[in-house]
């Protein structure tokens, strides 16, 4: 069977090419979303799906019958439902890494804007004023100020590094951060997001947006940053508190540099931010991670896991699979290679009421070759049952232990 695989948004046209190269059936459609979206996964009937910022929503999963994986060609998979994908049994896996170098030079780019005050020299050129003596006293320069990272993923490494080539300070938290691994980076860590944001002369956030970070970056960081200190978010608008940041500004002349909001638009349109009237806030929309470079490195590796899905029926990176194992026991069946011996196994521990949580079946080489199955089950089987499963004249031992 030909696998079907459908790309509903902009990736460049070297990964269809690659995708069909190997094997898939292919389909690419950037304006697909919504009902659009919905359709089209009801008429191809695709098993896996690409997407990069196109909303994959509870009834996309319903639509999409035949669909096993879906694969968003960036880090966040915040425009994906996790719950309805995992409810259908469909694998969802990310790129993460894969635009990190693009979103740090975005977040830098910010850092030197905000200090230098590029954006409105520009604006003062194309409204036809010189105004030298205003911005030439704007920049306090980057060497020897602080610079406090929120966040040392991928992203957070890669600012680290940039900073350090200007010859910053760097202080930093992140919820995995050692001080070997701060100290390999050149940075300091410090015991929590606060006390970055109270060292900071610029505080640049790079967290992936999950229930706990909703909102992250609120008052209490505000409160703790110096006066006329920098903010920079290139990682999600939900991430940081819009009417928290705005009051900070208005109270303490906070400066920010904003590539993301917590209401952007889907689209290219009319759109404005109450932001956008505050001084000393700067607004790009929504591009950190829009190289070319960044999207050849993303959607190699959308690729990638597509192919060693096909594969291997496998997913990598996947981020829906449950980090807890409920299995008790061990259960290893040796057994011949012959049909019906793992149902039989299956049925009788489906009449005991126990649930098999994971199984594998490896097959032994040989002209009469052997079997062993081992399934991880939850919860412990009777003497009796064990004694059943012995007595099936294929099987030739059966073993168990709690795990």
């Amino acid at each position: 069977m030909t696998l079907r695989v459908l790309i509903a948004d902009k990736l460049p046209p070297a990964a269809q090419t690659r995708l069909q190269a190997a094997g898939f059936e292919v389909q690419a459609d950037a304006s697909l979303k919504g009902d659009s979206l919905t359709e089209r996964l009801r008429s191809f009937k695709p098993h896996a799906l690409i997407v990069r910022s196109t909303k994959v929503l509870a009834a996309h999963f319903e639509a999409g019958s035949c669909l096993q994986l879906v694969v968003r060609a960036g880090a966040g998979v915040n425009t994906i439902d996790l719950d309805a994908a995992s409810g259908q049994g469909v694998y969802v896996s990310n790129c993460p890494g894969m635009n990190a170098v693009a979103v740090a030079e975005l977040a830098m780019g910010h850092v030197i804007n905000a200090d230098r005050q590029i954006a409105d020299n520009v604006a003062a050129f194309r409204a036809g004023q010189w105004q030298k003596k205003a911005f030439g006293k704007a920049g306090g320069g980057l060497k020897g100020r602080t610079l406090g990272v929120i966040g040392c993923g991928a992203i957070g490494q890669a600012v680290i590094a940039r900073a350090r080539a200007f010859e910053m300070e760097i202080v930093a938290w992140s919820p995995s951060l050692t001080d070997g691994k701060a100290k390999a980076l050149g940075a300091q860590r410090v015991e929590d997001p606060v006390e970055v944001a109270r060292q900071a002369d610029f505080l640049t956030i790079h967290v992936a947006l999950t229930p706990a970070t909703r909102g992250f970056i609120g008052e209490g960081i505000f409160e703790a940053m110096k006066p006329g200190a920098v903010i920079i978010n290139t990682a999600r608008g939900e991430v940081l508190d819009e009417a928290a940041l705005a009051r900070a500004v208005a109270e303490k002349g906070i400066r920010a540099g904003l590539d993301v909001f917590c209401d952007e638009p889907s689209g290219d349109g009319d759109w404005r931010s109450e932001l956008a009237d505050l001084p000393g806030v700067y607004g790009t929309h929504h591009v950190a991670a829009s190289t070319a470079q960044a999207q050849e490195a993303v959607a190699d590796e959308a690729c990638r896991i597509v192919e060693a899905w096909g594969a291997t029926g496998e997913a990598p990176n996947c981020v829906n699979l449950a980090q807890v194992n409920p299995a008790t026991h061990t259960l290893v069946i040796r057994h011949a290679d012959e049909v019906g011996v793992l149902a039989r196994v299956l049925n009788m521990l489906s009449e005991a009421q126990i649930n098999v949580q994971q199984m594998e079946n490896i097959i032994f080489s040989g002209d009469n070759g052997a079997a062993c199955a081992r399934l991880q089950i939850e919860g412990s089987p009777e003497a009796e049952l064990l004694a059943r499963l012995r007595d099936h004249p294929h099987v030739f031992d059966v073993s168990l232990k709690g795990i």
